[in-house]
């Protein structure tokens, strides 16, 4: 709502204010507002590269039709030909997302300029430019987006899922087997679509902040997400990894492998001190006492499976080792980014 709000105050001025333009720019204001919308983007940084990206492509297609005007008179030929370099320019994607402004210049410059095809050019590109920057202004005067506290919402949903997984296989392999509820097996879709999520909300929150004036009020440590995020998909990888051994032990797929009765309890309490140590990290306590519990945990399995590997064959303690190997490899990633103080929350 606010970004249309301030589309269409940045439209009313630029169309208001266009007709005093000194030269031939006063004969073109309407498109003055079209230059407004141009930069009107969520973030300031991709107005701003999206201005430059769309005034380069104003210039090209000016240029292009200069250069059918200087060579010969325009015609079917001629306006194709130059149509057709200013598509191949544009499909490079140098002009981002406004790129099809090369072709449609070069036809507005050749068919509606036509005998005045310089006046009506210089006319085009300045109303252009002064709608975007009046959008500019318009965008950086009126609470410029700055989208950071959905980067903290979206880092605790995602340990959230993670924990909550992995507390319904603990779960899973306490109970009688095979397991009556299946819903933890489907959940490694949900879990890659949360990191998706993530990735695009970080990446949009470091954009945003990006010639923001707000940024230096509102601060975040926005390297600091990417780093948790990067601990996290580890941790991603590594439970649906974990994920897949069991259901290959409960029914056979993706591959056939067999897990040991008497080591499920073990690997049930290894994967729900797992779980705790996701939920201590997102409540923002830092005194490993979670951790240790965890680390704790999977000592004991490890020991466990040493006891029992002498007389078992190699193929009925692969998916209990798989899972162990997991356990410790999330630990070591979460050790890292638990030993760091929180990122502080914000209200922007």
């Amino acid at each position: 709502m606010l970004q249309a709000v301030k589309a269409a105050v940045a439209v009313g001025i630029a169309w208001t204010a266009a007709p005093y333009l000194p030269g031939v720019a006063d004969d073109y204001p309407y498109y003055a507002p079209l230059g407004a919308l141009v930069s009107m983007y969520p973030t300031l940084m991709g107005s701003m590269r999206n201005a430059l990206q769309t005034l380069g492509g104003l210039a090209v297609g000016i240029l292009l039709a200069a250069a059918v005007l200087i060579a010969s008179a325009p015609n079917v030929v001629t306006i194709s030909l130059a149509v057709g370099v200013g598509a191949l320019i544009a499909a490079t994607g140098w002009f981002g997302a406004n790129r099809e402004y090369i072709p449609v210049t070069v036809l507005f410059v050749l068919i509606v300029g036509g005998p005045n095809a310089d006046s009506y050019s210089i006319g085009y590109l300045s109303q252009v430019s002064f709608g975007i920057v009046i959008g500019l202004l318009v965008n950086m005067l009126i609470f410029p987006a700055l989208s950071l506290d959905a980067v903290g919402r979206q880092l605790s949903n995602y340990r959230s899922v993670l924990a909550n997984h992995l507390s319904e296989v603990s779960e899973a392999l306490a109970e009688s087997w095979p397991p009556e509820r299946d819903d933890w097996a489907s959940r490694n879709d949900t879990v890659v679509s949360v990191s998706r999520d993530v990735r695009a909300a970080l990446h949009y929150a470091d954009e945003s902040r990006k010639a923001n004036p707000r940024a230096r009020i509102h601060h975040r440590d926005v390297s600091a997400d990417y780093d948790d995020l990067a601990a996290l998909e580890t941790v991603t990888f590594h439970v649906r990894d974990l994920t897949y051994v069991l259901t290959g032990a409960v029914w056979g797929t993706p591959v056939n492998v067999e897990l040991k009765p008497e080591l499920r309890p073990s690997l049930s309490l290894a994967l729900d001190a797992v779980a705790a140590v996701l939920r201590d990290w997102d409540s923002g306590k830092t005194d490993l006492t979670a951790y240790s519990a965890a680390a704790d945990a999977l000592t004991s399995l490890m020991t466990e499976l040493d006891q029992r590997r002498d007389p078992a064959p190699a193929t009925s303690m692969g998916a209990a080792t798989a899972i162990a190997m997991d356990i410790a490899r999330i630990l070591a990633a979460l050790h890292s980014r638990l030993e760091q103080p929180p990122t502080p929350a914000t209200d922007a």
